[in-house]
């Protein structure tokens, strides 16, 4: 059975950070790139960072770029987002996607595998 289970969700101040996790298993994790999407109340799923299957490329919102990094650690079956200078407009939930083969996506479309995501909520 498939799972991607995100944690590392939470209430931070603006300014802050945080550092999102997704626990990946039933499916070979390293041979599939990964991404982060979020979706804030009221407003369409956007996306946010990828990687591709080695970890070796990444690409990013211009929104989060040079505040956000996303990584991955195959041995460990997990992805990470780690989120710093949180802004409010940053609160959203937050959600991994998996996507078989080697290169990333950013559009939601190309991802076969979803996780049920967790909050992240920024205050100002």
């Amino acid at each position: 059975q498939v799972q991607l289970v995100e944690s590392g969700g939470g209430l931070v101040q603006a300014g802050g950070s945080l550092r999102l996790s997704c626990a990946a298993s039933g499916f070979t994790f390293s041979i599939y790139a990964m991404g982060w999407f979020r979706q804030a109340l009221g407003k369409e799923r956007e996306f946010v960072a990828t990687t591709n299957r080695s970890g070796g490329s990444t690409y990013y919102a211009d929104s989060v770029k040079g505040r956000f990094t996303i990584s991955r650690d195959n041995a460990k079956n997990t992805t990470y987002l780690q989120m710093n200078s949180l802004k409010p407009e940053d609160t959203a939930i937050y959600y991994c996607a998996a996507r078989r083969g080697t290169n990333y996506a950013y559009r939601d479309h190309e991802y076969n595998y979803w996780g049920q995501g967790t909050q992240v909520t920024v205050s100002s």
